[in-house]
């Protein structure tokens, strides 16, 4: 009965429609047999009464003019009336047929909002320290779909056309590889530990894909389980950062610099939207906002050669937080982490046995002899020289193949136990082709600086000064010159997902005077193939102003937390 209703003032439209159209064609057809009369009439008459007499031929034509005038005026005022009723049946037709059309989407959006939809998750879980029951779904309220009011005018024209046509129900299964937004919803509900244990289940049993937008498939050791790790994390961690501690050792830390990779990880961390939490009870990690760096500058005292000091400094602000909040000791800060760029990162957290050994630590100096850094729990974190923070990506790119003559070079202090040895056997003076310098001498920076060197070399030496690790690895990226690494027991930057053996070469430090063939025997074929993969492996050590997807400041975070999931023992799960 209310489907009719709505039908009839519709058809009684078109019916009007036209009859108005029809009106209008006869109009304008009567309108012409009466002025094509009229005028002759007039005509006629006139030359009748003037026939034989003087005609004022001046007052003929302005009366001519005057008549003219006044049918034209006539017929556009009929015209004007008649087309403006025609187009306006159109338009309330038009206006009744939308409003037909959205009470039977209204009808299929009430009939949606009676359906309970049932979300099946991608795979079983068992939900710790609850029931031993096996949670096969979840069930949840369906999306509101909202349609607007229309509003009409008096001639019935739509002001304001915004509802739902239709009510989108999107189901997921683990091969499209993405969080739904109601499973989404849904786990943020579980508190943070077993969001862990459910994020830990869907990576190890991550769908098997071959190929993904934006990334490169040979660079991974498994791009699926990268894949649905990033993915995880980008749908599902959030980060508390203490607010404990001042300027300038905590909350702010420099932006230029071989150290400078601790500093933008924290300010672009701070400025996060995405991760952060302002609520401490759903973080699944807490970040301790720290500067290595700026501790050095502070707190050391120079010649003392003693990090005491440090080390107590950050004890005791460890244990400040734990006696203020309950976070650190439900876990004993397993759950926490710290990211340090200066040489003496590992050293000062030695004063706080529970920083020492369950904290997750983002080291640059990520050697394995010290026994601080530990492989599969703590994050290897790139050295990073940035020279221009307000343009951090300066000087990017390299030379082609063809224009790089220089088959290796390296050029820096002669500190350390590898350096002599490869100056030793591969100096400047001793080989043409090798390329080893202590410092550039200045007869040769002048024709070619320490960047144009990079840029036009095919091999770019890494060797560890003091520590193992060196800016150097990230610059010869930058400048697309494939790494040779020389640094015995260091844990290279992302190896947890990133495949070196693809786009560098790892040099043990008993090799060196071999060297040279090392690198000579490397076919072309596969030298051309990593340094291809050194381009397509930059975008992940790139430090951008506004992050972006698969940078290196999502590659640090997804570091930290693919760590975090690795430490969830399997009677978890």
């Amino acid at each position: 009965m209310h489907s009719s209703s709505q039908i009839i003032p519709v058809q009684y439209h078109l019916e009007t429609r036209d009859d108005m159209f029809r009106l209008w064609s006869l109009g304008v057809v009567q309108m012409q047999k009466a002025f094509q009369h009229t005028a002759s009439i007039l005509l006629r008459e006139l030359l009748r009464r003037c026939f034989g007499y003087k005609v004022d031929w001046r007052r003929l034509f302005l009366l001519m003019t005057v008549l003219a005038v006044s049918g034209i005026i006539s017929q556009i005022l009929v015209l004007s009336y008649l087309s403006h009723n025609w187009f306006l049946s159109r338009e309330t037709d038009s206006s009744y047929r939308s409003l037909s059309s959205i009470i039977q989407s209204n009808k299929f959006i009430k009939e949606a909002r009676r359906q309970q939809i049932q979300l099946i998750l991608p795979n079983p879980f068992l939900l710790p320290k609850s029931s031993n029951k096996l949670v096969q779904s979840v069930s949840v309220e369906p999306d509101k779909v909202e349609a607007e009011q229309i509003n009409y005018s008096i001639n019935g024209s739509v002001k304001d056309k915004k509802h739902a046509d239709t009510t989108k129900i999107t189901t997921s299964s683990p091969s499209d590889g993405l969080v739904p937004s109601h499973n989404r919803r849904q786990i943020r509900l579980l508190p943070p530990n077993e969001v862990l244990v459910y994020a830990k289940k869907e990576v190890d049993h991550a769908p098997s894909v071959s190929e993904v937008p934006d990334l490169y498939a040979p660079l991974f050791r498994n791009i699926s389980v990268f894949k649905r790790s990033y993915e995880l994390m980008e749908a599902i961690l959030k980060v508390y950062i203490y607010p404990d501690g001042t300027r300038p050792i905590f909350h702010k830390s420099s932006l230029k610099g071989i150290y400078a990779s601790e500093g933008w990880f924290m300010k672009l961390m701070e400025e996060n939207k995405q991760f952060l939490t302002k609520d401490p009870e759903k973080a699944h990690l807490f970040y301790l906002p720290y500067s290595a760096r700026q501790m050095a500058l502070d707190l050391y005292v120079p010649g003392s050669h003693d990090l005491k000091p440090l080390s107590i400094f950050l004890r005791d602000y460890v244990n400040k937080i734990a006696a203020k909040y309950p976070f650190w000791n439900r876990t004993h800060g397993s759950d926490h982490f710290l990211v340090a760029c200066h040489d003496w990162g590992p050293y000062i957290v030695s004063g706080h046995k529970e920083l020492h050994r369950n904290t997750i630590k983002a080291l640059c100096n990520a050697d394995l002899s010290e026994r601080i850094f530990i492989a599969g729990r703590d994050v290897s974190l790139p050295e990073t020289t940035i020279r221009a923070p307000k343009k951090p990506l300066r000087y990017l790119g390299g030379n082609r193949v063809s224009l790089r003559p220089i088959l290796a070079f390296f050029a820096g202090g002669m500190h350390g136990r590898v350096r002599p040895t490869l100056l030793k056997y591969w100096g400047a003076d001793v080989d043409a082709e090798m390329k080893i310098y202590k410092r550039l001498p200045l007869r040769v920076a002048r024709k070619m600086n320490y960047i144009q060197h990079m840029k036009s070399s095919k091999y770019c030496i890494c060797p560890m000064g003091f520590e193992v690790n060196s800016p150097r690895i990230v610059e010869a990226i930058y400048y697309e010159c494939v790494p040779v690494i020389i640094a015995d027991n260091f844990v290279l930057p992302f190896s947890e997902v990133l495949d070196w053996s693809v786009f560098s070469v790892v040099v043990a430090e008993k090799d060196i005077p071999n060297l040279k063939d090392i690198l000579l025997s490397i076919p072309m074929s596969k030298y051309l193939t990593m340094q291809n993969n050194v381009k397509m492996v930059q975008k992940h050590f790139l430090w951008n102003p506004r992050p972006i997807r698969y940078d290196i400041f999502h590659m640090i975070l997804h570091s930290i937390w693919f760590n975090k999931l690795n430490q969830i023992q399997t009677s978890e799960i």
